[in-house]
């Protein structure tokens, strides 16, 4: 089923593929928890952009694998690229248009302890 996302101001714009139903993961991270991002992943092959890829602005830290990318309009954070998992996007659920997808279930992360608990959910 596909499912469409975007930032606040509808620059950019994306679809996904996932099923109907999916596992959200929140993660209490230092960027996770300050943004209120809630994660939900999906491989590269399943994400298509439909306008603004080129509007993104991208922003590392720490270990400089992640890679949050960010509408240079309105700053909103659709999705971006986990150290945690190459490849997929983690895309944000509150960017989510939510006619199409629900939860199924959340799993919290303890993400303040990255490398003690990535472990448990690869």
């Amino acid at each position: 089923m596909k499912h469409k996302a975007r930032c606040h101001c509808g620059i950019v714009k994306l679809e996904f593929e996932a099923p109907p139903s999916v596992e959200l993961l929140l993660c209490n991270c230092s960027v996770c928890d300050m943004s209120g991002y809630q994660h939900i992943n999906v491989l590269h092959n399943k994400v298509t952009f439909i306008s603004g890829e080129d509007h993104l602005t991208t922003y590392t830290f720490g270990s400089h694998i992640a890679k949050h990318m960010f509408c240079q309009d309105c700053g909103v954070k659709p999705l971006y690229q986990p150290r945690s998992h190459p490849n997929h996007y983690s895309i944000n659920y509150r960017c989510v248009e939510k006619e199409t997808l629900s939860i199924s279930n959340t799993v919290e992360f303890d993400g303040r302890n990255w490398k003690k608990n990535i472990m448990s959910i690869q």
